[in-house]
């Protein structure tokens, strides 16, 4: 009998190491695993993360947003990532309209898209984009997220990556918080 239990615990770890995001698939990313872990609520309490508690977290809000934004400062710029996860009250259609509009906000950045992709997240219709250049002296990449949660709310996603060394690595690590996401009924 307890070879049967030990065999149903392996097969559930296995398969919950498997439930990556897509977005997660895309990148080919490993499941990465974060130490001491707080929940943070956003000011509106629309929704909440969860982040590693040495980690500085700022929040903001106004009258259409809250955000909620975390760096690992223990690191160089160039070892870490930026994240920033904002509720938007804003009707937002991923249409070829919207894409476009991101693509030029990415130009006027001088920012070239890489890559983008209509997906799920957080089991949701989503759109992300990758774009790369130049920030200061350091190459730069951000990734950024766009997961409509109803027809009037959406959440953005955004993930900053500074230099050359271990970029994948970073973005995926962004990914697993961002799976981490919940909405607040």
């Amino acid at each position: 009998m307890k070879i049967y239990q030990v065999i149903i615990a392996a097969s559930l770890l296995f398969l919950s190491c498997n439930n990556k995001s897509e977005i997660s698939k895309d990148f080919n990313c490993k499941t990465a695993a974060f130490p001491n872990l707080e929940e943070i609520v956003d000011v509106k309490k629309l929704f909440s993360v969860q982040f590693p508690k040495t980690w500085k977290t700022q929040l903001y809000y106004d009258a259409v947003q809250s955000s909620i934004f975390t760096a690992d400062t223990t690191k160089q710029l160039t070892e870490t990532m930026l994240l920033d996860i904002t509720f938007i009250n804003k009707k937002s259609i991923f249409d070829t309209t919207f894409k476009l509009k991101e693509e030029q906000e990415s130009l006027s950045k001088k920012l070239i898209q890489t890559k983008t992709k209509e997906t799920k997240l957080l089991k949701k219709p989503a759109f992300y984009t990758l774009s790369k250049g130049l920030k200061g002296k350091f190459t730069y990449q951000v990734c950024k997220a766009f997961i409509k949660i109803n027809e009037e709310n959406f959440i953005l996603a955004k993930v900053e990556v500074y230099g050359d060394s271990l970029v994948n690595q970073r973005l995926c690590n962004a990914f697993t918080l961002i799976d981490k996401i919940k909405i607040i009924d």
